[in-house]
């Protein structure tokens, strides 16, 4: 793992390396917050030993923000809150996990729906931490000034409208074929995807979101494939076209996988632009930088976020 730097960076390898064992962190059965907007966002929180909290000025929280067909499940919220003794708070968005499912699925309505949480659990100076879908989701509600940010962690995904990689769209059929073919058993849900997935891990990402009819005993897909099919040119676009009317001034890290294409470097300038003060890591990854190298963006993140400290 590399950094690139926009501004001198400290060695915290050695801090890091002594932050003490705590004990295990509090973790709750996931909870769910109606918003003003009629959305009901699903979330999990994992409270540091030290029962710090979020409204402290010691801990200030972290809000996770997943990918497109992810959940608050797939992020290292655990770990973080324990080695930064903050609040983590890991959250599904809308259609996705067991949160509403709503027609509309675009950047901005993702913006304001965290917004909305942040505001109903008074949340303030959170860092924002989101890959790949999330990363847009933090980056556009970081841009639009709505409330207080003190961080963002971006990653592998840039501030700029790109293609999505076709293995989204063959995902969508994949996952509509699975249903089509009512399996009873995750196994042949499994045997459907190889066809359209040759990765297992990503094949097993997928079925996450694989749930049992009670009823019926199928296995169907609990997230609204049909919404989130039609909603694929959204998750390219990005809703700020000129970094000259939208800018964010804090403290700011791009993670990008170096086998991925989604940060590329002519994206920098961009960047740059659009969040001055961005430091960049490299992880040698492709895009599931987070699954693929746990260790690596685990020490990214928390070297990053330790500088707020000194």
């Amino acid at each position: 793992m590399m950094f690139a730097r926009r501004a001198p960076l400290q060695n915290h390898v050695n801090r890091i390396a002594s932050i003490r064992r705590h004990p295990a962190i509090t973790s709750r059965d996931f909870s769910s917050t109606q918003l003003p907007n009629g959305i009901t966002l699903a979330y999990d929180l994992h409270e540091p030993p030290d029962g710090s909290t979020a409204k402290g000025q010691d801990a200030p929280p972290i809000v996770f923000i997943h990918g497109l067909f992810g959940s608050k499940k797939n992020n290292r919220s655990m770990i973080l809150a324990r080695e930064l003794s903050r609040p983590v708070y890991a959250i599904d968005t809308r259609n996705h996990g067991d949160s509403s499912h709503d027609p509309r699925h675009d950047y901005t309505a993702l913006a304001e729906d965290v917004e909305l949480f942040l505001q109903e659990h008074e949340l303030e100076k959170s860092t924002l931490i989101g890959h790949s879908m999330g990363a847009k989701t933090a980056m556009t509600i970081a841009l639009r000034h709505k409330v207080p940010i003190g961080s963002l962690i971006s990653i592998d995904n840039a501030p700029v409208d790109a293609a999505l990689k076709s293995d989204f769209g063959k995902y969508v059929q994949g996952m509509n074929r699975v249903e089509e073919a009512k399996c009873k058993r995750q196994s042949d849900a499994d045997a459907i995807l190889a066809a359209y997935e040759d990765s297992l891990p990503i094949r097993q990402f997928l079925l996450t979101n694989l749930v049992r009819d009670p009823e019926t005993g199928t296995q169907k897909f609990r997230i609204p494939i049909k919404y989130l099919a039609a909603a694929l040119d959204n998750m390219a676009d990005f809703p700020f076209k000129d970094p000259d009317q939208a800018r964010y001034n804090g403290p700011t890290l791009m993670v990008r996988g170096t086998k991925s294409r989604y940060v590329a470097d002519e994206m920098l300038p961009t960047i740059g632009r659009f969040f001055p003060k961005f430091q960049l890591a490299d992880i040698e990854a492709g895009h599931w930088v987070v699954s693929e190298k746990p260790e690596e963006f685990r020490k990214a993140a928390v070297d990053f976020l330790s500088q707020e400290r000194d």
